[in-house]
């Protein structure tokens, strides 16, 4: 009885190790004695105990690898470069796949290895950061071709991170802070500038305005004397007693706006009563001096043979 117990017991474990599971997005290898039988997909399977065995079980989902390369640039500067590698198992490739490849990580790191280290010596560092697009399809184009033979797919290829040396690095930003101070200097000779031209136009216009105005007012004045002698002579006032009650007229209102500033400076004049015709004289000798030469040397001109 216990030997017919044992013997069902027996069974029913050799029954349940032919039972296994698959995954969803994975395929099971299954071997016999070493030899390839099947391959098995997602959910219940069954196989023959003690003589199938799974040999192992095979991702569909998108992977990632990520791969570090130090590579050199065409002006000998240093440079690692971080490839990232998007890649997926064919599902009707599984089995070249698995027996194809050894280990397909260290397979697609050294093609990227190929790639970026025959692509990126054509370049200035300059074009690498500007052209990392360029290197990542180069990585993808290349690198597809060469493992759809493995039955591996490359989905996508991206250069995520481009480090050079630390004193590269160092001088990079140099040179960027060089060249903005350059242009910030530029900036501000042209603003300088600006004000300076600025500054020399508005003075010459208020000097402009300022000897319009003189002009106006000397014109006003003269207009002013002009009509106080006609005034004058219209009561029966010479024009040499006009003149020289305007003078002393002007002399006096001149006393008075001196006096009534305080922070004026002390003037002394002459102020005796014939002060004004006194100097009445003297501004008309003058004229009449300058008058006789203008006439003196308007006679010599006229005077002189014609050739």
């Amino acid at each position: 009885m216990i030997g017919t117990y044992f013997a069902i017991f027996i069974i029913v474990v050799i029954v349940l190790s032919g039972l296994f599971t698959v995954k969803q997005q994975t395929n099971a290898v299954i071997e016999r004695f070493g030899k390839f039988t099947s391959i098995r997909g997602a959910g219940l399977q069954l196989k023959i105990p003690l003589i199938d065995k799974v040999a192992g079980r095979v991702s569909l989902r998108i992977q990632q690898l990520d791969v570090i390369v130090e590579t050199k640039t065409k002006d000998d500067v240093f440079v690692h470069l971080k490839i990232s590698v998007q890649f997926l198992i064919q599902k009707n490739h599984v089995y070249d796949a698995f027996y194809k490849l050894q280990n397909p990580h260290e397979q697609i790191t050294a093609f990227i290895f190929d790639v970026v280290r025959a692509e990126v010596p054509k370049m200035i560092l300059d074009d690498v950061f500007e052209k990392k697009e360029e290197i990542a399809l180069a990585i993808q184009r290349d690198l597809k071709q060469a493992m759809l033979d493995y039955g591996y797919d490359i989905i996508k290829a991206l250069v995520t991170d481009i480090d050079p040396d630390e004193k590269v690095k160092i001088a990079m930003n140099r040179i960027n802070a060089a060249e903005r101070e350059k242009i910030a200097a530029q900036h501000e000779g042209d603003a300088q500038r600006i004000l300076i031209v600025e500054r020399a136009k508005a003075e010459a216009e208020s000097k402009r305005l300022q000897g319009k105005g003189i002009a106006d007012q000397r014109r006003e004045i003269a207009r002013g004397l002009e009509e106080s002698v006609d005034v004058l002579n219209r009561a029966g006032i010479n024009s040499q007693e006009a003149s020289a009650l305007i003078v002393i007229t002007q002399h006096y209102d001149t006393l008075q706006s001196i006096g009534s500033d305080t922070k004026s400076n002390l003037i002394l004049l002459p102020n005796n009563p014939n002060a004004a015709s006194n100097m009445l004289n003297d501004m008309v000798t003058s004229l009449v001096a300058a008058n006789k030469v203008q006439e003196s040397s308007h006679e010599n001109e006229t005077k002189k043979p014609k050739k």
